[in-house]
């Protein structure tokens, strides 16, 4: 990506569930989906004291998720994930061709 999307949130609210908070740290989520894009590649957010940095941003449609990303979302496959992503939005219905901006992330050493 040669030109970077204008953010729509700041950097720290992009992961706050509790569980997924847990999940990032324990190394089994790394990625999030968002409909705007809250931070873009090299900039880095904190978690409980734990430094992370976003390596990619890419922009992504429901219908290409598959179980991998999901488990990367910290689920264990796609049908969880939407299932929990519905609950969370109360009258979203899943779109195949709806887009989320997808930023990849790791642990910083």
């Amino acid at each position: 990506m040669t030109t970077l999307p204008e953010k729509s949130c700041g950097i720290e609210r992009l992961i706050t569930h509790p569980k997924l908070v847990a999940a990032a740290i324990a190394g089994n989520k790394t990625e999030q989906r968002r409909h705007g894009v809250y931070g873009w590649p090299g900039e880095t957010f904190v978690l409980e004291d734990i430094k992370f940095v976003i390596t990619d941003l890419q922009r992504q449609s429901l219908g290409d998720m598959t179980d991998t990303h999901a488990k990367a979302e910290g689920y264990d496959d796609l049908a969880s994930y939407q299932n929990i992503i519905l609950k969370m939005h109360a009258g979203m219905i899943w779109n195949d061709e709806g887009l989320a901006w997808v930023h990849s992330f790791v642990r910083q050493l």
